[in-house]
């Protein structure tokens, strides 16, 4: 398979996703982890799987081919959140190191997957440095904003600096802030979604000054998400291509600013599936193939 390419808005074509059935099995397997992995509420199953059906049928309708990874007993119900494993490149997949210790067990498991549909494996993060994917986003094809905090630490940096050495021009580190601590699903883009190649969704409260100075001086337009709608997922959105994104219902004032800038926005019921584990359909999808 020929890889995504650096983009995060490019029009979405194939996709890797973890269905909410094999992600989280049973309401017993729900009812086993829900605490320990930080949800804010116990999702529940039948509902949770009734909800990424409808998630799924709207990329396809969006034109993206999705790929489900298989039910593994070696992973738990982050498993669902597919972006935070691996990072896709030109010249191959980059398998992450998860900061959060009860998902240390993805990478390998998407490693399987990913193999078998031919994706070459450009390297790793190892040792005592972690990645996850939720904190690594392209601003173009040639720059890679990373998020430093809890989720990936400065030796995992490096690693993936060097990794990337010949694919990107400037690798922006962001320092993210502590905000509710190192037991949060917090990642980079819990507060920037590129939506164009000149135009992101953020919310500026939780910006850096210099990162939030640096995308104006890239000449980004911002569209900010108000406070009342940060907690409810409303800066993580998915662009299926430019300006036309896919985001969770229940953001009404940041879906209006959206359409406001010139955007197409969908919108999916995302309670269970996104909202009790703090992740949005940027952390359920894995783009493989953007063209």
């Amino acid at each position: 398979m020929t890889p995504a390419s650096q983009s995060d808005v490019a029009p979405l074509r194939r996709v890797l996703l973890k269905h909410a059935r094999d992600a989280f099995v049973s309401d017993m397997d729900v009812a086993r982890q829900w605490k320990d992995l930080r949800y804010t509420e116990r999702p529940d199953f039948t509902r949770a799987v009734a909800e990424y059906d409808r998630f799924a049928e709207l990329l396809r309708n969006c034109g993206a081919d999705p790929y489900f990874l298989p039910r593994d007993q070696t992973v738990g119900l982050d498993s669902l959140y597919v972006r935070d494993a691996s990072i896709i490149t030109a010249r191959g997949a980059i398998l992450c190191n998860m900061g959060k210790p009860q998902r240390r067990t993805e990478p390998a498991a998407q490693e399987a997957a990913l193999e078998k549909l031919g994706v070459a494996m450009l390297g790793r993060i190892a040792g005592d440095g972690t990645v996850e994917g939720g904190d690594v986003a392209w601003l173009d094809d040639r720059t890679l904003a990373v998020g430093h905090g809890y989720r990936t630490n400065a030796a995992g940096i490096e690693q993936l600096r060097a990794l990337l050495a010949d694919q990107v021009d400037e690798l922006i580190v962001v320092p993210l802030p502590h905000w509710h601590g190192p037991d949060d699903v917090f990642h980079l883009m819990s507060v920037i979604s590129p939506i164009d190649r000149d135009l992101a969704l953020v919310y500026s409260p939780l910006l850096p000054v210099p990162f939030r100075n640096a995308l104006l001086e890239r000449e980004f337009g911002l569209v900010e998400v108000p406070d009342a709608e940060f907690a409810t997922l409303g800066c993580n959105v998915l662009a299926v291509e430019p300006r036309v994104c896919v985001m969770v219902e229940g953001n009404p004032e940041t879906k209006r600013r959206l359409v406001a800038a010139g955007c197409q926005v969908y919108e999916f019921r995302g309670r269970e599936i996104c909202v009790k584990g703090g992740g949005g359909p940027t952390c359920l999808t894995r783009p493989l193939l953007r063209s």
